[in-house]
């Protein structure tokens, strides 16, 4: 098949431009309803979205097609990422969608499908459905009059999900007499992140909770740490948790105000779970972006880190083949197995607040697990994304790069899969070295991959 609609989380790009249209979306609903529909009962698809202005216009487009298509639409409004992904399972659903452009800025919008099991569909339902969506000679299999769907607005779904997350966290610990500085990015979880951990105890210092269509992600949230640090440090608070815009991120910071990533979260939960048993083969699954020094802590703690593509829906299908109980990126998507089945930055948070109230030790004290190896990470804008192995000048590049570097460093160049972008990445035990090398190579990829 030629164009894909999908890149490795759903569709996205701006709004009012090709493909985030309405029609397209439209159709979308459509293709997915024929797709995801069974002949028997009446089939239902959760549909949430963030707090962009333009979550409006995609939400009534897919209803439109949904409802075409023959399937019931429960409407839940704003809800996190993860939200939508546990209550397609527990609303029995068919399928849920989310429209969200994650921690991008307001005026772009995406939509990204989960199973009837809560796991994002594959990529061979994806082309499935991209197939019926760009022919535009497609015959759709409409449903008779009398099974046409129904759509209406479900009001408790953001209660179920506070039940949810609670019950992730132990009934005999308590978060009173901690305070907490919570960034949640003026996004989807702007009602529902505060109220689960005042409602286990603690202090909230809110940020980012005044959404208007427009402030999503701008100047908050995961993606700008150092403003909840700054308030951290103001207030004297025990931690900082910050969001992204759907909320299926986190990054955090301790007492003090230094940000810890999504690799520093993982070697605190990793070494608890392998501690106790819950972290099944002590393996931990992250991605290639992960930082050397995971690999190397994993390895003298006696785990194991297995490695997948970039994007969470990668870690969770390795996770899933493996029976791994943890996983998560560098970007602060954390899965926890025995909870949830996509990266969930809130039910994150509460994991790392369960050790240091189990540990009883400050988030500085558990924190210094990873001494991080520099990394830089240089994005090279591409018109079209040519294969590395047609680039033979440029692979010779980097072959030079990685000989400068032997076994203390690594080098990675790979394509961004929503935007036209090539990510070229670094690592290595000395900093000036690591960034020289990634620049050389940045001039590399701009001069060849043309």
């Amino acid at each position: 098949m030629g164009r894909r609609l999908f890149g490795t989380d759903g569709m996205r790009g701006t709004v009012n431009q090709y493909p985030m249209v309405p029609e397209v979306a439209m159709r979308l609903g459509l293709a997915a309803g024929t797709a995801f529909r069974t002949e028997t009962g009446r089939n239902r698809v959760v549909i949430g979205k963030d707090t962009r202005l333009s979550g409006y216009v995609f939400e009534n487009a897919l209803t439109a097609g949904f409802c075409a298509a023959g399937m019931d639409v429960y409407l839940v409004g704003p809800m996190a990422t993860p939200a939508i992904a546990f209550l397609t399972r527990n609303m029995r659903a068919t399928m849920g969608v989310v429209i969200s452009a994650s921690h991008n800025p307001y005026h772009d919008n995406g939509i990204k499908f989960f199973n009837d099991r809560g796991y994002k569909i594959a990529d061979s339902v994806e082309d499935s459905i991209t197939e019926m969506v760009l022919n535009p000679d497609h015959q759709w299999d409409y449903p008779a009059p009398d099974k046409v769907g129904r759509a209406k607005r479900i009001e408790d779904a953001v209660g179920r999900y506070i039940v949810y997350l609670k019950n992730s966290f132990p009934t005999d610990l308590s978060l009173e007499g901690l305070r907490i500085v919570l960034d949640c990015s003026n996004g989807a979880n702007y009602k529902v992140a505060p109220l689960v951990l005042e409602e286990l105890g603690a202090e909230v210092v809110p940020i980012g909770v005044n959404p208007n269509g427009v402030n999503i992600n701008k100047g908050c949230g995961s993606l700008y740490p150092e403003v909840m640090a700054q308030k951290v440090r103001e207030g004297h608070a025990d931690i900082g948790l910050a969001l992204d815009g759907d909320a299926d991120r986190l990054i955090v910071c301790d007492e003090h105000g230094t940000v810890l990533d999504g690799d520093q979260i993982m070697a605190i939960c990793a070494k608890d779970m392998m501690s106790s048993g819950a972290l099944v083969n002590n393996t931990l699954v992250s991605t290639v972006m992960s930082n050397m020094a995971l690999e190397v802590f994993m390895r003298e703690n006696g785990g194991h880190l297995l490695r997948t593509p970039v994007g969470d829906r990668h870690v969770v299908e390795a996770m899933r083949k493996t029976q791994a109980t943890m996983g998560g990126e560098q970007s602060g998507h954390l899965v926890f197995m025995d909870y949830g089945t996509t990266g969930d930055g809130l039910l994150a948070g509460l994991q790392l607040l369960r050790i240091m109230r189990q540990q009883d030790k400050p988030l500085s004290n558990l924190a210094g697990l990873l001494e991080l190896y520099p990394q830089e990470l240089i994005n090279v804008r591409v018109e079209r994304k040519i294969p590395f192995e047609e680039c033979p000048a440029l692979l010779e590049d980097v072959q030079k790069a990685e000989k400068e570097l032997g076994d203390k460093g690594r080098v990675l160049l790979r394509y961004s899969g929503t935007e036209s972008l090539c990510r070229v990445m670094v690592e290595g035990e000395d900093d000036e070295q690591v960034k020289r090398l990634a620049s050389y190579l940045a001039e590399s990829a701009q001069k060849n991959l043309v």
